[in-house]
């Protein structure tokens, strides 16, 4: 699918959120990576094959301050 070289990662690569964005949509909270993967402003994704994946947000920044 990915036509960049050198090549972004696959839809199953743990990096996979490094893909290039090729559609945006931030006013609906989403894009398209170039593998085919939709990811979401909460950090979710979409993948090629239906699954999803969690929210995977670390802690706030102000929740480290002690």
């Amino acid at each position: 699918m990915c036509q960049h070289q050198p090549t972004c990662p696959s839809a199953e690569a743990t990096d996979r959120e490094a893909a290039k964005v090729i559609a945006c949509f931030p006013e609906q909270g989403w894009s398209l990576l170039c593998n085919g993967v939709i990811i979401f402003e909460d950090t979710g994704e979409l993948l090629p094959d239906g699954s999803c994946i969690a929210p995977h947000r670390g802690p706030a920044r102000h929740a480290l301050v002690a």
